[in-house]
């Protein structure tokens, strides 16, 4: 009577046992890294007129999100397209308050954290400008690579490549491009007045290329992007 009793015991102990495996294994799965919000406002390319004036530089405009899965907090980074500098706003919220500059046009996206896991996961990035008084035109967005990426590494055996940006403008009166590109990281001018936002350049093997992109609008506004680079193998 013993023998049987003792086995019954045995394998409840063993049952016990693989539950509580399980149990820990479910909820290692249950651990899951936070999913990129969708951003909301300011809009994508817009001209941002919306916010409360502090003086006649600065204005305090509420940046809002979606909520993203797995998400405990948020960080908003805004970089100042003029200067280039990029500044940090941590939010608990999916909104958040931002003193910006008057009349300067920015890119921000958002990333979400979890208190758990140590990934992040980051957001679209978009552009807008932030309006300032009395502005009729507005200076277009800085260009960005589109093709080369910035810092990537091409394998190829031919001898020409094409440079593909994107350009951007509140009031939508893009006229024209200058195309730098050179093997220095100063490019010399190749062409101006360009229509078309790609251009074929030639290239060599084993070389490191440099190019930026200046914007034109037909109010005579300029900007001028990033220096990008690139490298043929």
């Amino acid at each position: 009577m013993k023998k049987p009793l003792f086995l019954f015991s045995l394998v409840l102990i063993l049952c016990s046992c693989s539950s509580d495996s399980d149990e820990g294994e479910e909820g290692q799965q249950t651990v899951q890294n936070p999913a990129a919000s969708n951003l909301i406002f300011p809009f994508e390319n817009s001209l941002c007129n919306v916010g409360t004036d502090i003086t006649l530089t600065e204005s305090t405009v509420l940046f809002e999100w979606e909520g993203s899965l797995n998400t405990d907090s948020y960080e908003v980074e805004l970089t100042n397209l003029t200067t280039g500098s990029t500044t940090t706003h941590s939010a608990i919220d999916t909104n958040t308050p931002i003193v910006l500059s008057r009349g300067t046009p920015y890119s921000w996206h958002v990333i979400s954290k979890s208190n758990t896991v140590t990934e992040t996961a980051q957001s679209a990035s978009w552009k807008f400008y932030n309006a300032g008084e009395a502005i009729e035109s507005y200076v277009p967005f800085p260009a960005e690579a589109v093709s080369p990426a910035m810092a990537e590494s091409i394998r190829t055996t031919a001898s020409e490549i094409i440079l593909d940006w994107e350009g951007n403008d509140v009031d939508d009166d893009i006229v024209g491009y200058d195309v730098y590109f050179d093997i220095t990281p100063e490019p010399e001018i190749r062409i101006s007045d360009l229509e078309e936002s790609m251009f074929n350049v030639s290239i060599a093997s084993n070389t490191i290329y440099y190019w930026k992109i200046i914007t034109k609008d037909s109010r005579g506004n300029t900007s001028e992007s990033s220096t990008f680079q690139f490298k043929v193998l």
